[in-house]
Parts: structure tokens; C-alpha cells; sequence
């Protein structure tokens, strides 16, 4: 018995140690594909932007995260098009992503097979992702637009959702149960169309979507999204932010969000003439601006240790 039985338990607890499910990268790969990300990492390998980054990116802006990133030469990280759930509201959080594709028996069945066989897994396959996701997520999924019999989120996961979260969704399909969904405070979510049906995923009868992608890159509109990237949606469209450039969209951020203020109140006290502020600055504007900063430093919309940081980069 014993012969039998302890290395059945071996490769239980090998599974347990390994990834979650067979759609699932590895650690290693996903470590390679993030290699500009140097902070810390979920346990999985996914990059885990600090907290304190997520809520100053609140803030940020497309226009100025775009213009950031294009710096960078990352062209490609901005997606439009989108119905909303609070639309008046920011979503900002670390992207895990799911990819579904139209569902194919044999694919599904094996896939359920060895999902169930590693964890014991009894729920459908839409769930497995979500069973994943920790504070501060956002769960972005690639659902190829599927509208008609397509939606696997309705009220119920969408509750889950935010429970784990506290954020909504970035989804490329339909999702179902809407009134719902409103009904949930905080719930800012981003997706392509409603519909009242739901997706099946019987391999043996009714076949909508099947699972084939957990935490890998994924396509959401024309963009390219790596688990780990940072969410920012508001404003109607959905930006995605590379790890390693997240601090620096925010700092650029909080410079031109002070520049502004400093030039918006000059002119409208008529000091400066929209010429001089929508030019370079003049070393006496920039001093100016120096003494502003010090002078407002506990009232701005950005943190005090920020801006003292910034000063001491100031030579005026």
C-alpha cells in the first residue's frame, strides 16, 4: 500500500507546487517574456506593481500615458470602442488575463481533463481564472468579440469579481446580466456589447467558448497585453502600461499635471501670455514655477515627497 500510495501523493503536492492549470504559463516563461520588470512578482511570476504606484496612476491620464510610452517606442498600448459600466469612474489595476477561443470538443475535453485531474476542479472552465485573481486586479479577457450565446459573465461571477478585486473588467465580448452588474458599487468595467444569453460549454452538446490561454499575453483590441500590465481605464477607452514604465507615466504625469496648474493660474492672472507658457519657459518662468511649487507644495494634487523629489532635480 504504502509503494502505491505515497507517490501518488508526490505528484499531487509537484502539481500544487507547479502552475494551477494546463493553460497556465510557467513562471520561468513568464518571467523571460517581462524581463525590463526588476520589482517584485506574485508567486507565479506575474510583475506586482506596488499599490502605492496604482494609486497615484489615478491621475494619469491617456494622453499623457500615450505620449509617455510612444517615447518608449511601445505604440500599441491603447484600445477604444468600448461600453462602459460607470463610466465616471477610474479603473486602475494589475492585468490578469484569460483567452478564450471558439469552442472545439477535443480541445475542451482534455482541457477540463487535466484541470480537473491537477486541482480537483469541478466548475467550468470560465471560472478558473477568476478563482485566481487577488485585491488590486483587473481581469482582462480576450473573448474574440463572441456576442450571441458568448457571454460567460453575468451578476454572479461579476460579484465574485469585484469581491476579489475590488475593480471590474477589461472584456473583448458581450456580457450578460447588465442591471445587475450596475447594481455593484465600484464595479468600473470595460466591455464590447450586452447580450441576454449566456455562453455553454458542453463538449458533448452545446459548445460556445473554450479556455486556452490563463495569465499569457493576449490580444485586446490592437494591443498586446502581458500579464502584470497595468490597467488605466476612464474616459471611455482602456490604456495598457508595461511594469517597468509605470513609474515613470506617473512621474511624467505629475510633472505636466503641476506645469499645468503653475501655467492655467498665471494666465488667467494675466502674468504670462499664452506665448510664453505654450513655449519653452523662460529661466524667469521656471524660477517662478520653482517658488509656486514651494509655495503650494502641501495643497497640489500630487504627493509632498514627490514634489520635494522633483525640486531637488531643479537647479532654479
Amino acid at each position: 500500500m504504502k509503494q502505491v500510495f505515497l507517490p501518488a501523493v508526490a505528484v499531487a503536492l509537484l502539481s500544487l507546487a507547479t502552475v494551477s492549470f494546463g493553460q497556465q504559463i510557467s513562471r520561468e516563461e513568464l518571467i523571460f517574456l517581462t524581463p525590463e520588470w526588476k520589482g517584485e512578482r506574485f508567486p507565479d511570476g506575474r510583475p506586482k506593481v506596488p499599490d502605492a504606484l496604482l494609486k497615484r496612476m489615478k491621475l494619469v491620464t491617456h494622453e499623457e500615458a500615450w505620449a509617455t510610452m510612444k517615447g518608449s517606442n511601445y505604440k500599441y498600448q491603447y484600445a477604444e470602442g468600448w461600453q462602459t459600466i460607470n463610466p465616471d469612474s477610474v479603473l486602475v489595476g494589475r492585468a490578469l488575463t484569460a483567452t478564450f477561443m471558439p469552442g472545439r470538443p477535443d480541445v475542451h475535453r482534455v482541457t477540463d481533463k487535466k484541470g480537473h485531474e491537477k486541482d480537483g476542479r469541478v466548475k467550468s472552465q470560465n471560472a478558473w481564472p477568476i478563482d485566481m485573481l487577488v485585491k488590486g486586479d483587473v481581469y482582462v479577457v480576450d473573448q474574440f468579440g463572441m456576442h450571441e450565446d458568448g457571454p460567460t459573465i453575468g451578476d454572479n461571477l461579476g460579484n465574485s469579481i469585484y469581491a476579489k478585486t475590488g475593480n471590474g473588467i477589461v472584456y473583448e465580448g458581450a456580457i450578460r446580466d447588465i442591471a445587475g452588474l450596475k447594481e455593484i458599487g465600484g464595479f468600473t468595467s470595460y466591455f464590447r456589447s450586452y447580450h441576454p444569453s449566456h455562453h455553454l460549454n458542453n463538449p458533448d452538446g452545446e459548445l460556445n467558448t473554450t479556455l486556452v490561454g490563463i495569465n499569457r499575453p493576449t490580444r485586446i483590441g490592437k494591443v498586446m497585453v502581458m500579464p502584470g500590465d497595468v490597467v488605466l481605464g476612464r474616459d471611455g477607452a482602456v490604456t495598457f502600461i508595461p511594469p517597468h514604465l509605470v513609474e515613470k507615466v506617473v512621474k511624467t504625469s505629475e510633472i505636466v499635471r503641476l506645469r499645468d496648474m503653475f501655467g492655467h493660474q498665471r494666465l488667467r492672472e494675466q502674468k504670462y501670455t499664452p506665448g510664453q507658457i505654450d513655449n519653452r519657459w523662460s529661466p524667469e518662468i521656471e524660477k517662478d514655477f520653482s517658488q509656486w511649487l514651494n509655495a503650494h507644495i502641501s495643497e497640489l494634487p500630487v504627493p509632498k515627497e514627490q514634489i520635494q523629489d522633483y525640486l531637488k532635480t531643479r537647479t532654479w
